[in-house]
């Protein structure tokens, strides 16, 4: 028997939703309802990156046994959301980074992200630091796509000051994004704040100059006091800053009872039955500065989950418990290893015996809500021949990391990169694409990657078009600049101090072809690279870098002009020792597997992470 999950149909009114204090100014403040319990349901996402198919060959280990099958897409997500839409009190949340990733937002800008979302019709859309990838003009477009839909989705960033006159105030303050918004179950209110993260967006991200980030923890704060002062006692904040910040956060405010996140990618729940490892439980309760517990929700990443979490306020208006689960939903194309180690699809009784399996786990077979499945096809039919046109082939898995020893498997779910995140070698597919930058540039003796700037891990197997696409979606150019050794040690310290000591993006984390190193994450500024080595182009040997020659380091012009915190390499550029080479950043790593053939992990001699100690003094393997 097929075991399938059917979305209920959407209520034709949906609660009403209260207005915002920065559109109400003049209208009278209802007065606070009696101080009863109510229970509230939270259906929400965040990190969607424009992955709007499913992934086709997740993997999944019941028993031991690793099975394939599809994964997410948000037509799945959409079926789950209008399944839940019968339930009481019900707030629909994305909590940002719905841009950038693939070709839907390569080719459309947006559009098709915002179609997406409008099969669902969020009560709030929190900014990430990925929608300013574009420029606040960018950012602009894609929320007039959103807002064309038939949904009237309330885009929140409290923290987040556009100048007036800008794209995003072109006459007021609020015309696109919003501090905060009211909803009404009942005779209770509920107030939902938005903050986005501060240095990563200004770091990270392209916002226009005069777009002002201001701290996240005060403006959380002071709008807690401004709703609690309006006698609102049910606070919930959407944020777009990480998991371990959103721990950090609750402990530092009064007053606040749930925060739904995004940003890190953290898969929360517990996943061991099908051989997948969460980073903590869902919901994950910590305690505010009051002492009350507050309800912490995310929901992984790329349209593969979609979290569900039920609170339940005593009449004082605190917390008294919560609950949920987070859901993985998948086809039932089951496949597994035959005699010769290729996946093909199962037999009836197996799949009845997956499906058994499955039973009581935090991942079920969904069937795609039609409409979303219709708008998907709608813009899928312009990818199709591109996306299908082979490129090489990958001999391994070259699996995705940002920092070695990080808590999070970027891979989770490709076949040979169950450790991937504990070894000192890092990112496979960082090292593959600074070795296509490197024969790219015919003077280049160094190339250098930052571990944010790719996007997914490259499974073993074929590689198309598409794939090159998913793994390297912005619109980077190469830059050749000119470096002494000295000024290439400082830039792998600005990199790693990016995240460690100015708040940025761990995204900043350098790889590079040509050139390795010992990292020491202990240590202070300055002192965390040793035994720097440079490879010669010829293939010849490896050298200790010298400080006072003269090197050619070839890298994505959003490093070249200060992305990421790489402020030496800005420096440089400015003072004119730079050529922009107009290669295509993506576009020179499908050039260099299609002259190759295949693509495979480098030798271990040319990682540029030669031996790492992680900040907690452990040796990675």
């Amino acid at each position: 028997m097929r075991q399938t999950f059917h979305p209920a149909s959407l209520l034709a009114t949906l609660p009403a939703i209260g207005c915002l204090l920065a559109a109400c100014q003049g209208v009278p403040t209802p007065a606070p309802g009696p101080a009863t319990g109510i229970e509230i349901h939270i259906a929400h996402i965040n990190d969607h990156h424009s992955n709007l198919e499913p992934q086709p060959d997740f993997e999944l280990r019941l028993d031991g046994v690793p099975t394939r099958v599809a994964a997410g897409g948000f037509p799945r997500l959409t079926a789950l959301f209008k399944a839940s839409s019968e339930l009481p009190n019900l707030l629909k949340i994305h909590a940002g980074d719905a841009m950038t990733g693939t070709l839907y937002h390569t080719l459309y800008n947006g559009e098709a992200d915002a179609a997406l979302m409008n099969t669902v019709c969020f009560d709030v859309f929190e900014l990430g630091n990925h929608e300013f990838d574009e420029g606040d003009a960018g950012l602009r477009r894609f929320l007039d796509h959103l807002r064309r839909g038939p949904c009237r989705t309330t885009v929140l960033a409290a923290n987040v000051e556009p100048a007036i006159g800008s794209p995003l105030a072109p006459v007021s303050a609020n015309d696109y994004l919003q501090p905060y918004l009211l909803r009404q179950f009942g005779d209770v209110r509920v107030g939902i704040i938005g903050i986005e993260v501060r240095g990563k967006t200004m770091n990270s991200s392209r916002p226009l100059p005069g777009t002002r980030f201001h701290d996240e923890v005060e403006t959380a704060q002071k709008l807690i006091d401004e709703l609690r002062a309006m006698g609102i006692r049910h606070i919930i904040l959407v944020t777009h800053q990480g998991y371990e910040a959103d721990r950090a956060m609750a402990a530092r405010l009064s007053e606040v009872d749930v925060i739904i996140g995004g940003d890190s990618h953290t898969l929360l729940g517990d996943f061991s039955a099908i051989g997948i490892a969460a980073a903590g439980p869902y919901p994950t309760v910590v305690r505010n500065r009051d002492g009350d517990p507050v309800c912490i929700g995310q929901a992984w990443e790329y349209a593969r989950i979609f979290g569900l979490m039920r609170v339940r306020f005593d009449p004082g208006g605190a917390v008294a418990s919560c609950g949920g689960s987070p859901t993985l939903p998948i086809g039932d194309d089951f496949r597994q290893r035959d005699g010769s180690g290729t996946f093909v699809a199962v037999d009836a009784t197996t799949r009845a015996r997956i499906l058994g399996a499955l039973h009581g786990t935090n991942a079920r077979p969904v069937v795609p809500d039609p409409v979303a499945q219709a708008e998907l096809l709608r813009f899928a039919s312009r990818l199709d021949d591109m996306k299908r046109q082979r490129i090489g082939t990958a001999s391994d898995s070259l699996c995705l990391v940002r920092v070695p020893g990080e808590a999070t498997n970027r891979s989770a779910g490709v076949s040979g990169c169950e450790d991937a995140n504990r070894l000192a070698r890092g990112s496979d597919i960082a090292q593959a694409v600074a070795e296509a930058y490197r024969q790219a540039s015919r003077l280049a003796d160094i190339a250098l990657q930052n571990g944010g700037g790719i996007r997914t891990p490259l499974p073993r197997g074929e590689v198309t078009y598409g794939t090159a696409y998913t793994v390297l979606p912005y619109t980077n150019v190469l830059y050749e600049l000119q470096l002494t050794g000295r000024q290439v040690t400082e830039v792998l310290e600005d990199a790693v101090a990016n995240y460690l000591d100015n708040g940025g993006s761990d995204g900043s984390h350098p790889y590079a072809a040509g050139l390795r190193w010992h990292l020491d994450l202990r240590q202070a500024r300055g002192s965390r690279f040793s035994r720097i080595e440079v490879r010669a182009r010829d293939g010849g040997g490896w050298q200790a870098l010298d400080p006072e020659r003269g090197y050619t380091v070839v890298t994505s012009d959003y490093l070249a002009t200060g992305g990421d915190g790489y402020a030496t390499l800005a420096r440089i550029n400015q003072a004119g020792h730079s050529v922009n080479t107009y290669l295509s950043y993506t576009q020179t790593f499908v050039d260099y597997l299609q002259a190759r053939g295949t693509v495979e992990r480098p030798p271990a001699a040319e990682y540029s992470h030669q031996r790492v100690i992680a900040r907690d003094g452990r040796p990675l393997p």
